[in-house]
């Protein structure tokens, strides 16, 4: 049966979480008609999350409520390129969103801005080490942005969701209790930092003690009550727990949900379209010009709208899929290295140092919003890298994020793992333990990418994405050299026992990890190796922008969503500013 053409527009967003719903608001403003579509459902955060129903972990958590449905659309995995993909029947190492806000509304709220080093990650490595210092399957490359360039609009994301924090770099000068690493500030946080809790401060004497700079996290759970420049308001943070993977009762948290989609409703030249997947971009007969969507509704009806400008803002493995379906860009060919659409995937590594204590105890149910006290002495090139055999670094962190009734217990090595001995174990250490966490940075390698999988479908009868992924030397060293540092630091601190987790000698999909997974859209100066420009607008197809972490060449130890909403608020800036103006190719 024939799409259903609808009446055209001038622009479509095809996701409304953290990025769409920024550049839906943005374009709205310009007075262009606009249509925001979401896949998943809107959601009353009045209603849908009243207390005590949003402190569920299993509807949440277990169940995954307002989480992608694999039963309609999954991924394949498989960690090298000679094997047999299969289908993810069930959320692990990652999450995604599918409601209003996406992945945003479910996110930890840790709102740390990359680095510099991260931006040109590669032509400063060359410069200070050597071409030694890559590995030979390494396609690690610069963004073609600067963190200088992404400052202003990092800025405008902070303001717009309220983070907390301290300056570290204010306009080049070192400030007191900052993080001393980050990039050059060019203004305080909206907010101040949040109190520092008493294992924040365990962690940080440690540290200070062993000359490194510890400080306070960044976060996006509101430190005091705050109203955003749309004039919404937000309420203080009250430390209750359930934060990532929940959605706060508070409206303590900031997401699409509170700090941008409610101002949406006030522009009438605004439609925001929910339970409706985009599943191709039309083309011309050129294909080189988007002529709009095809969309299937909640009832299986397929309709067909067109559009002037079409935006992707999904999630990473979304944005690269839906390019793929449509016919724009050149799919990537790991033998060959050609291509770009589904090069340089990358995801995050980590470790964590848990430490048990014989008489301090602690409240780890109290906690939440990325509240924590951290160091970035070994993230980036911060550390001198001569002779380690690796780029790339991390950052270390005590956080104090709630412990969750069923999943919060954290207990000793040898611990018997059910029966009497473990419910008394469970009982004994739950409040006597802390954690020190790696998150670490990721590069990218030849052999890691995204593709159509040639034999699983969706339930629409559409190839899945196939992610191909496994870790690598780079950041086995990595991780191992850094948890060396933070065995240190633990011995500072003085616990009864440890126990220590690294990477896994293969990469899995089945413990959840970080909702982190970046590339295969990414961005450059170059169409050889990027499928966007700076600006996030198609090589190809010039009236398409595609904002989100598919843009990322590689990625950072620190959490993307601050930069994913800088890099919206860029791109809206440049659509506006330039393409609207003039278009055509931007760059």
């Amino acid at each position: 049966m024939a799409a259903t053409k609808l009446k055209a527009v001038d622009a479509v967003v095809v996701g409304t979480g953290l990025a769409g719903s920024i550049l839906c608001k943005s374009l709205a403003e310009t007075g262009l008609k606009v249509v925001g579509f979401e896949r998943g459902r809107m959601l009353d955060t009045q209603h849908d999350f009243a207390m005590p129903y949003v402190h569920d972990e299993l509807k949440y958590e277990r169940h995954s409520d307002i989480l992608q449905n694999l039963s309609r659309e999954t991924i394949t995995f498989r960690n090298k390129m000679s094997e047999l993909a299969l289908p993810m029947r069930e959320l692990g190492s990652f999450k995604p969103g599918e409601c209003v806000g996406g992945a945003a509304v479910h996110w930890g709220c840790h709102a740390k801005r990359f680095l510099p080093w991260d931006f040109e990650a590669k032509s400063r490595t060359l410069e200070r080490y050597g071409a030694s210092q890559l590995a030979a399957d390494c396609t690690t490359q610069d963004w073609g942005i600067s963190y200088d360039e992404l400052e202003p609009y990092y800025d405008q994301f902070e303001h717009l969701y309220g983070v907390g924090g301290k300056a570290g770099n204010l306009n080049g000068e070192i400030q007191p209790g900052g993080n001393p690493f980050e990039g050059a500030r060019s203004r305080e946080f909206p907010n101040p930092p949040s109190k520092t809790t008493e294992i924040g401060q365990l962690f940080g004497d440690a540290a200070r003690g062993l000359g490194y700079t510890p400080h306070s996290n960044p976060t996006a759970a509101m430190t005091q009550a705050y109203t955003n420049p749309y004039k919404l308001m937000l309420g203080e943070c009250v430390s209750g727990g359930f934060c990532g993977g929940h959605v706060c009762a508070q409206g303590a948290k900031a997401s699409p949900l509170n700090t941008v989609v409610p101002a949406l409703d006030r522009h009438d030249n605004f439609e925001l379209r929910t339970l409706a997947n985009v599943i191709k971009i039309n083309l011309d007969s050129t294909g080189k010009r988007a002529v709009g969507v095809t969309y299937i509704d909640a009832r299986g009806r397929e309709f067909e709208q067109p559009a002037d400008l079409v935006v992707l803002s999904a999630y990473t493995f979304n944005n690269v899929r839906l390019m793929m379906l449509s016919g724009i860009g050149k799919p990537y060919d790991p033998v060959s290295g050609t291509g770009t659409l589904g090069r340089n995937y990358s995801y995050q590594t980590h470790g964590k140092l848990q430490m048990f204590f014989d008489e301090r105890t602690f409240n780890p149910f109290m906690g939440g919003g990325g509240r924590g006290t951290a160091i970035d002495d070994f993230n980036g090139d911060n550390f001198d890298h001569a002779g380690l055999g690796f780029i790339g670094g991390g950052y270390l962190a005590s956080q104090s994020s709630g412990a969750l009734p069923i999943k919060g217990k954290q207990l000793p090595p040898g611990t018997p793992g059910w029966g009497g001995a473990w419910k008394k174990a469970a009982a004994h250490w739950y409040n006597r333990n802390f954690t020190l966490n790696l998150h670490g940075g990721c590069q990218s390698y030849r052999d890691c990418y995204l593709d159509l999988d040639p034999t699983y479908r969706d339930a629409n009868g559409l190839p899945l994405l196939r992610m191909t992924f496994d870790w690598h030397d780079n950041e086995q060293k990595m991780v191992k050299h850094i948890m060396a540092k933070t065995a240190e630091i633990a011995k500072a601190i003085g616990p009864a026992k440890t126990g220590s987790h690294g990477l896994s000698a293969r990469y899995t999909i089945v413990p959840y990890q970080s909702t982190h997974n970046i590339g295969g859209a990414v961005m450059g100066a170059d169409p050889a190796t990027s499928v966007v420009n700076k600006y996030l607008q198609s090589w190809d197809v010039n009236n398409v922008f595609v904002v989100g972490g598919s843009a990322f060449p590689q990625n950072s130890a620190n959490p993307p969503t601050a930069t994913i909403g800088a890099l919206a608020c860029w791109a809206a800036d440049a659509i506006k500013e330039n393409y609207l103006k003039k278009p055509g190719l931007l760059v």
